[in-house]
């Protein structure tokens, strides 16, 4: 089995629909993904849709999930949560919180990359957004469509976007204690996201993550493509001292990153414990 339990759609900062991400994940020879946005469970309904409409040889599994945004002493994670109920009212009051704080958030950066001479404008930037939950990838964009970077990828740095970056500006995020109460209160799962993501900025201590795993944290994402091979050995050991499972996943984003569908995978055994935790929600299969 080829399972990828980490990938984004135009609900939140990727490029492919919630229908081309079924169709991609499909089409590369996975056979689970899970959809994974910023903060919304937006692309649900498409992505389900999509999978009822599957036609030839095979099957898909879709696992329903989202990436919450979490902050812990000044520094910034993703907290990833799987099968839970989209409807429970304490978590879903957190997600729109989050999401509602994006808009001016990502307007204030808009804001200070123009008073670094960067012509990016909001008009810009909630056009490439479209309706999906603007992010640091889609004023990224709007540094590529400028010429300012040559990819997003280059967008993430002191420079510029980065949590140290001179155009920074934080958002509400959850505390990941919190994150991981509700997300269990509403009978999900949860796995700490790409947590050795050094370039990405400051990480998360393991003695908190220690700490996390005491209170309840189901994961760690040990393979990512932002995780050299020294970091994964060194993250599944870990995982295997604090009973944590270890995931793989390729934080897919269709066009707006390089990596693709199944970079990374989780090992069947793994998936199969989370569907087993998970009282929220199961997977759902197209056939």
């Amino acid at each position: 089995m080829r399972i990828d339990l980490h990938t984004h759609s135009t609900a939140s900062d990727g490029t492919d629909t919630p229908t081309e991400l079924v169709r991609n994940a499909a089409g590369a020879g996975l056979d689970v993904v899970a959809l994974t946005d910023h903060d919304t469970v937006g692309g649900y309904a498409e992505a389900t849709a999509a999978l009822r409409g599957l036609t030839g040889p095979g099957s898909l599994t879709l696992v329903t999930g989202a990436e919450l945004s979490c902050r812990i002493d000044g520094i910034s994670m993703h907290m990833l949560a799987y099968l839970f109920d989209p409807a429970e009212p304490e978590l879903h009051r957190e997600r729109e919180l989050v999401r509602d704080d994006r808009v001016p958030r990502a307007q204030g950066m808009v804001g200070k990359l123009q008073e670094l001479g960067v012509p990016v404008t909001w008009e810009q930037v909630a056009r490439i957004a479209g309706d999906g939950s603007v992010g640091r990838p889609h004023i990224a964009a709007a540094m590529v469509e400028l010429g300012i970077v040559d990819t997003v990828s280059d967008a993430f740095t002191d420079e510029w976007l980065t949590n140290a970056g001179r155009a920074y500006v934080p958002k509400h995020e959850l505390d990941p204690f919190d994150a991981v109460r509700l997300v269990k209160g509403a009978g999900g799962v949860t796995v700490f996201a790409h947590p050795g993501a050094h370039a990405r900025g400051e990480t998360v201590p393991e003695s908190v993550i220690a700490e996390l795993s005491a209170a309840g944290l189901d994961g760690i994402e040990v393979d990512h493509v932002d995780h050299d091979e020294a970091t994964r050995a060194r993250l599944r050991a870990f995982a295997g001292e604090n009973g944590l499972l270890a995931t793989g996943s390729s934080d897919y984003h269709g066009s707006r990153k390089s990596c693709r569908l199944g970079d990374c995978v989780t090992d069947p055994e793994v998936y199969r414990e989370i569907s087993r935790r998970a009282t929220g929600a199961q997977p759902i299969s197209a056939v």
